[in-house]
Parts: structure tokens; sequence; C-alpha cells
């Protein structure tokens, strides 16, 4: 599954090349929404509220649940909510998200060591599914998925995030933990590592260098806009054939690409 990701404040830093399909709806998080449900065919969407995070806006949690009530009444699609990736700021306003969307089934994160008790209670106290981010270890991740089910949540509930990374930017040791994480909950059968696999792509694909670059600057790497499109797509079939189940990606054109090549692999 592929969920487009959209944030509730226009998004400043992403490049040009994959702010362009948005330009028009980028401003307000609820168009946004629906036009990657209604013309792009979005299976999914992730909400980043990354302007909750102090260095950012500094939206309140109240802002959050805002944001969240009017996107998830405006689409009829899978709701992924993701904070701003702060581990303070994200417990209370990924409480208040979790809130706002009670028993509408969506996905929360990332619960991270720092945070994961108050994420995972509101959770479980909403009826959503939990993400539970550890960072490139998988006994780490074990670790983490242990401590959320020993809270009394569903292990079926959660999805596992062992952080990813872009072509060039370490992929091979992110695909490496992906694998382990894989092959431990199949091969040895290990339920504390059969959950779903998260690769949060966009993010950190979009921020490289490779991916930004002008080309009068680096004439021989070719069409920026095209690069970074290959770029996400290669990060994001890498993802896949790692294990992971669910991305989350941004531009429409790697999306499309990466979509083709799971229909023609299935």
């Amino acid at each position: 599954l592929i969920a487009y990701e959209i944030h509730d404040v226009p998004p400043s830093d992403w490049p040009e090349s994959v702010q362009k399909p948005y330009l028009d709806v980028c401003s307000n998080p609820v168009s946004w929404a629906k036009y990657c449900q209604d013309i792009l065919n979005a299976k999914a969407i992730a909400l980043r509220l990354i302007g909750t995070h102090p260095d950012r806006e500094n939206r309140s949690a109240e802002d959050a649940t805002k944001t969240v009530k009017e996107v998830i009444d405006s689409i009829d699609i899978p709701l992924i909510i993701l904070g701003s990736n702060h581990t303070e700021k994200d417990s209370s306003v990924l409480i208040s998200a979790a809130e706002a969307s009670k028993n509408r089934n969506c996905i929360i994160g990332k619960a991270q060591e720092a945070n994961y008790k108050t994420i995972a209670a509101a959770a479980i106290a909403n009826n959503h599914k939990l993400i539970a981010m550890s960072e490139l270890d998988i006994n780490l991740s074990k670790q983490l998925n242990i401590l959320i089910t020993q809270m009394g949540f569903d292990k079926e509930k959660i999805i596992i995030d062992p952080m990813c990374s872009a072509l060039g930017y370490g992929l091979e040791y992110t695909y490496s933990v992906m694998e382990r994480i894989r092959l431990a909950g199949l091969a040895q059968n290990d339920p504390t590592m059969q959950q779903p696999i998260l690769g949060d792509v966009g993010m950190y694909v979009w921020k490289v260098k490779e991916t930004i670059a002008d080309e009068k600057d680096v004439p021989l790497w070719g069409n920026t806009e095209e690069r970074g499109i290959a770029w996400e797509a290669v990060t994001a079939a890498s993802m896949l054939i790692a294990g992971a189940e669910i991305l989350v990606m941004r531009h429409p054109k790697a999306i499309e690409t990466v979509e083709k090549m799971i229909d023609e692999l299935m």
C-alpha cells in the first residue's frame, strides 16, 4: 500500500520539483487530501503534522485536532496520522489526533522509546493502529514491540518502522535491517517480528543532493525532476523487496511507477 504524504502546512521545505504537482492545493490540507484521493486515485493518505514542530510553526495540539477532523471527514480512504518527529511535542499532538479520529481505524505514529506509553495508550483508547519506530536496529525494534504489547496493545495492530534511508545514503543498511526483521518473523516464527513494515520514503529521499541539485550545477546528472522521481521510485522499490508493506511517498509519478511495478509483480 502506498500512501500519498500531505502536510498540515504548506511544504516550503520540499524541492520545487515535488511541490509543483500540488501547487494549487498544498496550502490547504483538506484540498490536498481530496486532490490525492479524487484526481490521483490515492489508496491512502499520510497526514504529517509537521507544523506542530517547535522549530517550525509550533502549532498547538488543538490546531492539529482541527486539521485531522477536517481531513478525515473529507476522504473515504485510509488515513495515516504522523507527528512532527519531535518526541515531546508528539506526545500531546498525537493524543489529540487519536481522539479527533476516534473509531476511524487510523494508523497513528510514530511511537518511539521516549514517548511510546502515551501514544500507545491513546491508540488503544481510540481504536487505532500504531507505528512503532526504532533506529535501524532489529533488537531495538523487537524490544519496542514487546514493551508496547506489554501495555495490552494488540500485536496485530502494530506496524514496524525500522527507519528508512534514501538510495546512496545507507540504503543497504536499511535494507538489511528490514530483511532481518522479515526473516525473523517468517523463518524463525518470531511473533514480535511478524508485523507489517512501513517505509517512510519521501521524507528521506527529497532532501538528498541528488534530488535537489540543479542540472545547471551538475549537467551530467540530467533533468532534476526526472532524477528525483527515479530516486524516490528506486528507494521505494528497494524497501518493498526488503519486506516493507506500506510506503509513504511524495511525487505522483514516482508513486505511479512503483504501483506499476507492484501490479507486474503480483
